[in-house]
């Protein structure tokens, strides 16, 4: 099985990204599974039920999302559809729920959990204990586990990788937007990446426009963020798994850039 994963979807330009590319990734990468963090699709921060559905129209499967998912003020009608999920981590009354299971066209089942990191991040709870209590449920059902870590530090992100670690089929990070270059797969065979990266425009800060983020920086004044639209590409990881043990085989980086 192979699973194709991207990090965070920045406003309209990462959208249109997503529905011009997927054509010819799937041609290219013969995916069987596409997973999107889209926390930052609507307007650059949250999702919407338009957003949503407009992902899910280009071909995306599964939506996993981070600290700006409640931002837009109907987030939480896009979260009753099952296969768009929040941190599990989050409060219990929050809005949505931290895991999925879906089937692929081969009718293999592959379950996606989304947590949030602490570090430097606002209080929630420990995404460790919170995936712990879970797995045994999940595996009930499946073996093959994909995780979205959405957070700031690098060492929380690997110390997940490595605390799941033969228990889930891959552990990727995002929240950065910036792509890391550190894809390995675990002794016990959990495929791991720090980070996603982005999907949206490279000529950006963050994909955003880069005069306001930087007279920020400059002057320590507040500025209005707009986002970026030139010269746009697509990342993420393309992950191999064995369908009948769950361990992967493989983690590869996915660079795209749109025409």
């Amino acid at each position: 099985m192979r699973i194709l994963i991207i990090g965070d979807i920045v406003g309209r330009p990462g959208r249109k990204a997503v529905k011009a590319l997927v054509p010819v990734l799937r041609d290219e990468l013969k995916y069987d599974l596409f997973i999107a963090n889209a926390e930052n699709a609507a307007g650059g921060k949250g999702i919407t039920t338009n957003t949503m559905n407009e992902l899910f129209d280009s071909g995306v499967d599964v939506i996993t999302t981070g600290d700006h998912v409640y931002q837009q003020s109907c987030a939480a009608d896009a979260l009753e559809n099952p296969k768009i999920i929040r941190p599990l981590n989050y409060p219990d009354a929050a809005p949505g729920n931290g895991w999925t299971i879906v089937e692929t066209y081969a009718g293999i089942k592959v379950a996606v959990i989304n947590l949030i990191g602490r570090v430097f991040m606002k209080p929630v709870d420990c995404p460790f204990k919170a995936v712990e209590n879970i797995l045994e449920e999940i595996r009930r059902q499946t073996n093959i586990i994909i995780v979205d870590i959405h957070a700031e530090a690098t060492s929380e992100k690997i110390a997940m990788g490595w605390f799941l670690d033969g228990q889930v089929s891959a552990v990727c990070g995002s929240h950065t937007h910036v792509q890391t270059a550190d894809n390995r797969t675990l002794p016990n065979g959990t495929a791991c990446l720090t980070d996603l990266g982005m999907t949206g425009a490279r000529d950006s800060i963050l994909g955003c426009e880069v005069e306001p983020v930087m007279n920020h920086f400059l002057t320590g004044m507040p500025n209005r963020y707009k986002i970026a639209k030139e010269n746009v590409w697509l990342t993420g990881a393309l992950i191999d798994i064995d369908d009948s043990t769950g361990k992967a085989n493989s983690i590869e980086l996915v660079r795209k850039k749109t025409t």
